[in-house]
């Protein structure tokens, strides 16, 4: 048996009759840019995660790069965000002139409140709570944190699509919120793409200005903004998919369920939990265990794909060393070499996931 990481192939032809007639009525408009199933995604994707406005753009890294632009932090402050997570995050930050610092993570993966709140001092300006893996932060303590010492919250939803907190969707948590619908996601496009969410009506014409071009009419610029936009047959894809979203969620939950009811006799592997306050979206589904790669290269002789997000943790990167001294003692840095992504998604049978659960249990034996 060989089982997929991700398997866009099969999930493309459940959907190919939605999606190809979708595509073909965009190119029988000929509206490539801008075209009315772009304006419909964005309503529709807006009502789904109970958002007042949905700014779509080209790509996720843009989303969040707009985000924090249309809240002028003050130039050079510092934003906090979690050590793991992908760099896009931190490339947001940086692309606005302002300072990344980064906070340890707690035993889910997610921004920890109190190293959080541990960082913050005059020059802080806004923390970014990252979904890692599609399992929402804590974001009651990080809303009261932000809201004690005057900060802006924002969350990094690239890989939360479906997920919730506390009964409220992904999305509709903190100042603002930023997409990426790149295809592997669960809710994924056909390329590039991604969406700023936002409540406030200025911010949002001032971030829909800002991904194009920084206008309001096409030849009459306010300001200078990028070039960001979702095009039309990307936004066709995610309205065929949108639809499907809750249902693919669901199965992702029970493909999760099983691995930790299949593999909770493993000691040595540290699994993933469910938590009463969250519906996860379980993006991807990561555990820990000290023979990472062993595993993986066992699992991969039996024909089984995984992987690893992220091999290295921020601080850890060549582009930001020069936070290493404080980040040195980090559970995000301590197991970063733990860390182990089985395969996961609508895809998945039970027979799959069973097979890569004995695998598991078998190289453990």
């Amino acid at each position: 048996m060989e089982v997929k990481f991700l398997d866009l192939k099969k999930q493309y032809s459940l959907l190919k009759n939605e999606i190809d007639s979708a595509v073909q009525a965009v190119f029988a408009e000929a509206s490539f840019i801008k075209g009315a199933e772009v304006e419909k995604f964005e309503e529709n994707f807006a009502s789904y995660c109970g958002a007042s406005h949905c700014i779509s753009c080209g790509n996720g890294t843009d989303a969040l790069t707009a985000l924090l632009k249309v809240y002028n932090l003050p130039k050079g402050s510092e934003v906090i965000l979690p050590a793991n997570t992908f760099i896009a995050t931190a490339e947001a930050v940086v692309s606005n002139g302002l300072k990344p610092v980064f906070a340890d993570i707690k035993e889910d993966f997610t921004i920890s409140p109190e190293s959080t709140e541990s960082l913050i001092n005059q020059n802080t300006s806004a923390i970014i709570a990252v979904h890692l893996y599609g399992h929402p932060a804590d974001m009651e303590p990080l809303k009261k944190i932000a809201e004690k010492h005057n900060l802006k919250l924002f969350e990094d939803a690239a890989q939360a699509h479906g997920a919730a907190y506390r009964g409220k969707k992904a999305g509709s948590l903190a100042d603002g919120a930023g997409f990426s619908f790149y295809p592997g996601k669960v809710l994924g496009a056909a390329g590039d793409a991604g969406a700023v969410l936002l409540n406030d009506e200025e911010k949002a014409k001032k971030a829909k200005m800002f991904c194009n071009h920084g206008r309001s009419l096409k030849y009459f610029h306010e300001f200078t903004g990028i070039n960001s936009r979702m095009d039309t047959i990307q936004a066709a894809v995610l309205n065929v998919k949108l639809k499907h979203l809750d249902e693919w969620v669901a199965a992702r939950n029970q493909v999760a369920k099983s691995y930790i009811e299949q593999l909770s006799g493993v000691s040595e592997i540290v699994l993933p939990k469910f938590y009463p306050e969250t519906l996860d979206a379980w993006h991807l589904f990561v555990i820990k265990t000290e023979k990472r790669d062993n595993l993986r290269e066992y699992l991969k002789n039996c024909g089984i794909e995984t992987g690893i997000h992220y091999p290295h943790s921020l601080p850890e990167q060549p582009a930001f060393a020069n936070h290493m001294d404080y980040c040195r003692t980090y559970r995000a840095v301590k197991e970063s070499h733990t860390l182990l992504s089985l395969p996961i998604g609508e895809h998945l049978s039970a027979e799959e996931v069973a097979f890569v659960s004995e695998k598991i249990k078998q190289f453990y034996s």
